[in-house]
Order: C-alpha cells, then sequence, then structure tokens
C-alpha cells in the first residue's frame, strides 16, 4: 500500500484512471491537498478545498472477485471504519444507500466508482475542515462537529480500513460487507425517497438490501421495489 500525496490537481479518479493504463498496481493511493475539478455521482461537482480529504485508490479486478459494482459498498464500510476513529461515540455515522456517510441527516463525504478494463478507481471525499451549501441536501464537516482531521493522518487511517474490507470482500465474499452496511444504515422502515436514472421518482421505506447489495424500498402498497442505481434522499 502506497499514499502519494500532491499539492494540487484538477482530479484525483482521472489521475488514478491514467496512471492505471500506465500499469499502476492495485493498493496506490493518490492524495491532493486541494482539487480543483473533481466530480461526484451522476456528474456532480465536487468541492474540495485545502482542509478536507480528496483520494482514489486502485482495485485490479480478478476473475474469483464478485460484481465490481460492489466495491461501492466496500468503500463505505471501510469510510465508515475510518470516521468511528475520529468521531466521538455521541457522534454517530450513518451510511445511506450506496455509500454516503451521513451526521445527523447532513452529507459528510462522497465516493465515486469509475472503471477502465480491469481497474476500478473509487474516490472519495470527505468534508474535514469545510462544507459547502448545497440546494437539494444538508451537508456537513467534522470541523462543524468540532473536530480537527488532519488529512494526511485520515488517509492512512482510511487506506488501512479499505485493505482490510477489500481482503474481506475477496475472501468472504459480498455477505460480510452488506452485513456491516446494514449495521450501519439507517433503521429498516427510514422513508426514502429514490430518484432513477429514467427520470421517475419512487418513495417508500427503506427495507434493507437485496443479496446483491441493491436497494429495497417497501412501497405503500406493501409491494417491494428494488433499485439498483438511482440517487436517494432522506424523507
Amino acid at each position: 500500500m502506497t499514499i502519494r500525496t500532491i499539492p494540487e490537481t484538477g482530479s484525483t479518479n482521472a489521475d488514478m484512471l491514467l496512471l492505471a493504463t500506465q500499469g499502476a498496481e492495485e493498493g496506490l493511493w493518490l492524495r491532493a491537498e486541494r482539487q480543483t475539478a473533481g466530480r461526484g455521482r451522476l456528474g456532480r461537482v465536487w468541492t474540495a478545498p485545502p482542509g478536507n480529504f480528496s483520494g482514489s485508490t486502485l482495485v485490479r479486478l480478478r476473475a474469483s472477485d464478485p460484481p465490481a459494482s460492489t466495491l461501492a459498498l466496500v468503500a463505505a464500510v471501510a469510510l465508515h471504519d475510518a470516521l468511528r476513529v475520529f468521531l466521538p461515540i455521541a457522534t454517530p455515522a450513518v451510511l445511506k444507500w450506496p455509500n454516503d456517510v451521513l451526521i445527523d441527516g447532513a452529507k459528510l463525504s462522497g465516493i465515486l466508482l469509475e472503471r477502465s478494463g480491469d481497474a476500478v478507481v473509487v474516490g472519495i471525499g470527505v468534508n474535514l475542515a469545510h462544507h459547502p451549501d448545497l440546494a437539494d441536501r444538508p451537508t456537513t464537516s467534522m470541523a462543524a462537529h468540532g473536530l480537527s482531521v488532519d488529512p494526511g493522518t485520515f488517509a492512512d487511517v482510511l487506506a488501512d480500513a479499505f485493505a482490510r474490507w477489500l481482503t474481506r470482500w475477496r475472501g468472504e465474499g459480498l455477505a460480510s460487507v452488506r452485513t456491516a452496511w446494514l449495521s450501519t444504515a439507517h433503521p429498516t422502515g427510514t422513508p426514502l425517497s429514490a430518484h432513477l436514472p429514467d427520470g421517475n421518482t419512487v418513495d417508500g421505506l427503506f427495507d434493507g438490501l437485496d443479496a446483491d447489495g441493491a436497494l429495497i424500498l417497501r412501497l405503500a402498497s406493501g409491494a417491494r421495489h428494488v433499485i439498483h442505481a438511482g440517487d436517494v434522499f432522506l424523507l
């Protein structure tokens, strides 16, 4: 495991995708002290001023691995583990599908997976010192909760956590990751609204994850609706 730190870049994910084509090995991390063209899921802009964590790592897929898309859950539980090192017990962090970490319902972090061949780049951004004001959702930072976390120290803790969970994902399969994700998610019955890629919206109550890690919503009719992709909001 190697962590490279650079003063500034447009996007650590874009840099890592390039490094992957040049033969970079699994376990490499790239951290930028400032990121000027970061991006989140669904094409969103991700603001990353100095003091926040912006980093990407590389996974080289193997034939025996679980589905690549489930690395989103691996990243989520690893990030949650890393944050718990710094958060007091009285400040719970909660996972929201597929990989957002929330504190008091406000978004603390974001994860973006991008694939090129056998390479999956996992980009993670965490609001350590600053958080943006967004029109569509509340946001927060570690600093907003009175915590001062050094991005370099956080990178070390996160890289260790990700390596552990990647090993379990490979050795034990998705089931152990899914169990860990559910243990740190909002409770069953939490009202959610899922905005789907086709423009439709599905509202329902959180009813867990299926065996492949997809979101299950319990509709008003009592039917269960499985969602494989979408943007999910707490209601």
